[in-house]
């Protein structure tokens, strides 16, 4: 007989954002509902969409309330008043991870009135969520029996940011890491970005993700190479100028669709493309996965660290499309020539891919459920 758990999820992000971590987020939800275990979510609660998917799939969805703290925008600046907000905003994050920080007001507030659980996960980014869990969290109100705080990043020992945290923060992750049961992250390279007094509470649950969500056959052929980028941008770390520079001097023809926010980056080379590269907005994630198994291929800029790895490989496998994964700096000429001529000889391998299935991982989750204390 099935040993059914009542389980509590903390998360600032989830359905309908387009991010890796509301994808964490959404698909242990519903997993977990599927498996019958019952579920309750606090988060940001928006009506229009949870209120639906609270009865599509029997889970409780309870508001953390409003966020108050205004975050500065800067799409509609330009020139000094733009490079103003930049460092106001860069300021602000640096100094006491505005406007996140809220966060940690609302989570305590909001599990005060939650008690009886088996299992707690919550779940960074942001990492104020995992504050207010720990603030919240003592010998007299545990909230629930395991506490795994999971992390998608390291918060101290992030590698892809431009600016390192300042010193004091590394007491609150301290403060966080000591009161969590388990600290659960992504892959086993992750565990050098944590402090070494807690690698006895870290295991690795990757990303979760349905694998037969999307009909996987390709379209028609494309008369020109055709493929695609999806996700964010780095300097330095998922940065694609050493690709966009050799792509541009070629004589052929091509068409390069980049789903992106960091468009910064790419402009430089676009003047004059004549609509071979060109910039889309994110889409939901379901239509994104449909237009990116119609592609030829789909390009993977790797990171500079092996602390983070993109979950967006594991959206690529379910596309079924041979992916060309490629470095900052360091491209292969020859590799990039191979693709465009429809030469996927050296495409990217996959392994153990059984481990991102979204059963498995809450299986994962639900060990640690039967073990209270780190041994």
């Amino acid at each position: 007989m099935q040993d059914f758990k009542n389980i509590l999820i903390v998360s600032r992000s989830f359905y309908p954002m387009n991010s890796p971590r509301s994808f964490r987020t959404t698909e242990l939800v519903k997993e977990f509902a599927r498996q019958g275990h019952k579920v309750t979510l606090l988060t940001i609660k928006n009506d229009e969409f949870h209120i639906p998917f609270e009865e599509e799939y029997g889970v409780v969805i309870k508001d953390l309330g409003p966020l108050r703290l205004p975050r500065i925008e800067l799409s509609n600046s330009s020139g000094l008043v733009s490079l103003f907000k930049r460092a106001v905003r860069r300021g602000l994050l640096q100094l006491f991870e505005y406007p996140d920080i809220e966060l940690v007001y609302r989570v305590q507030k909001a599990l005060k009135k939650e008690s009886g659980y088996d299992l707690l996960i919550s779940i960074a980014v942001p990492h104020p969520i995992h504050w207010g869990v720990a603030k919240a969290r003592n010998k007299s109100h545990r909230i629930a029996e395991v506490w795994a705080a999971d992390c998608g990043d390291p918060y101290m020992g992030a590698a892809l940011d431009t600016f390192d945290k300042l010193f004091y923060f590394k007491y609150i992750e301290k403060y966080f890491c000591r009161k969590a049961d388990y600290i659960t992250i992504p892959l086993e390279e992750a565990k050098e970005g944590y402090y070494p007094e807690f690698h006895h509470k870290i295991r690795v649950i990757p990303q979760g993700f349905e694998f037969d969500e999307i009909d996987q056959s390709c379209g028609p052929a494309h008369p020109i190479p055709t493929f695609a980028y999806a996700g964010g941008l780095i300097p330095g770390g998922r940065d694609p100028r050493s690709f966009l520079e050799y792509l541009t001097s070629l004589n052929q023809e091509y068409k390069f669709i980049l789903y992106t926010k960091n468009r910064d980056l790419i402009k430089p080379y676009m003047t004059s493309e004549n609509g071979r590269i060109e910039i889309r907005d994110y889409i939901p994630r379901k239509k994104l996965l449909k237009v990116l198994s119609g592609m030829d291929f789909l390009i993977n800029f790797e990171n500079n660290t092996s602390l983070q790895q993109p979950s967006k490989l594991i959206d690529y496998y379910i596309t079924n499309r041979p992916v060309l994964s490629v470095g900052s700096s360091d491209i292969n000429k020859k590799i990039i020539d191979e693709f465009l001529n429809g030469n996927y000889s050296h495409k990217h391998q996959y392994q153990d891919m059984a481990k991102y299935r979204i059963e498995n991982v809450c299986n994962r989750f639900l060990e640690l459920s039967k073990n209270s204390e780190i041994q």
